[in-house]
C-alpha cells in the first residue's frame, strides 16, 4: 500500500497541472500560478516520500516527469505564449496582416505566429526532462536549471504585473523582444552543462550544507522584502552561487 503514497502525490501535481492549464488558455496567469505552485509542492513531496519510504522505483521516475510535463511544461509555455501575445495587443486585437503582429484565423481558433516562440520553453522543458531521466549523475545536484525552478521564473512575471504593477513594470514585460529573449535564454539555461546544487538534504547538519541553509534564509528574506519580484532575483541568484560553488558541488 505504502508504494502507492508517492505516485499519489505524483497525480496530485499532474492533476493541479491540468487545472492551471484551463487557466492559462483563458489568460486567467495568476490562476495558473496557483495551481502551478501547488503542484510543484506535490512534486517535492512525491520524491521525499519516495526516499523516506523506501519505495523508489522506475514507473515512479518515470510518472513524475509526465506530470513535471504538464505542470512545468505546457502550462509555462502557454504563459509565455499569453504574455508574447499581450505585448503585441492581445488575442483579436489586430486583423491578419504582414506585420509581427498578425494573427492567423484556423477552424474558429486565432493563432499569433510570433507568439508561438513561447512554447520553446515546452519543447526545451521536454529534452531536460528526457535527459535528466537517463542521466546518472544527477543525484545531489543539476545539470542545467530544473524545469521546476524555470517554471516558477516564468510564472513569476504575470504575478509581478498583477500584484506589482508600475511604469516600469508594464513596459518591461509588455516588451515583445524581452519576452523572447527571456524565452531563449530559459531554454538554454535549462539545457545547459552546467552544475546547480540541488536542494536535498542527505543529513541535517550545517557544515555540509552551509550554501542550502544560507541560500534558502536569503530568499524567505527577499521574497519578504520584495515579493513576488524577488523570484527572478532568487533564481539568478541560485545560479551564481552554483557557478561560485562549483567545486563543492558533486
Amino acid at each position: 500500500m505504502k508504494r502507492h503514497i508517492p505516485n499519489l502525490f505524483t497525480a496530485l501535481n499532474l492533476f493541479s497541472g491540468c487545472i492551471a492549464i484551463l487557466f492559462a488558455v483563458q489568460n486567467q496567469f495568476v490562476g495558473a500560478a496557483l495551481f502551478v505552485f501547488l503542484g510543484i509542492f506535490f512534486d517535492f513531496f512525491d520524491g521525499f516520500l519516495a526516499r523516506k519510504l523506501k519505495v523508489q522505483s522506475q514507473l515512479g521516475v518515470q510518472l513524475d516527469s509526465l506530470a513535471d510535463m504538464v505542470t512545468s511544461g505546457v502550462v509555462p509555455g502557454l504563459v509565455m505564449y499569453g504574455l508574447i501575445q499581450d505585448a503585441l495587443g492581445g488575442q483579436g486585437a489586430f486583423v491578419v496582416d504582414d506585420g509581427w503582429n498578425a494573427t492567423v484565423g484556423w477552424v474558429g481558433v486565432e493563432i499569433t505566429p510570433l507568439a508561438l516562440v513561447g512554447f520553446l520553453i515546452t519543447i526545451a522543458s521536454a529534452y531536460r526532462l528526457a535527459k535528466f531521466n537517463i542521466d546518472e549523475d544527477q543525484q545531489s545536484y543539476f545539470k542545467g536549471l530544473p524545469v521546476p525552478a524555470n517554471t516558477i521564473l516564468i510564472l513569476s512575471l504575470p504575478l509581478i504585473l498583477h500584484f506589482q504593477y508600475s511604469i516600469t513594470v508594464s513596459n518591461l514585460l509588455g516588451n515583445i523582444w524581452f519576452l523572447i529573449g527571456l524565452t531563449v535564454v530559459s531554454c538554454i539555461l535549462l539545457n545547459s552543462k552546467v552544475k546547480l546544487f540541488a536542494l536535498k538534504f542527505s543529513t541535517w547538519d550545517f557544515k555540509p550544507n552551509a550554501v542550502r541553509y544560507l541560500f534558502l534564509l536569503a530568499s524567505i528574506l527577499l521574497l519578504v522584502f520584495f515579493k513576488f519580484v524577488a523570484i527572478p532575483i532568487i533564481i539568478i541568484g541560485y545560479i551564481l552561487v552554483s557557478l561560485f560553488t562549483q567545486k563543492s558541488i558533486n
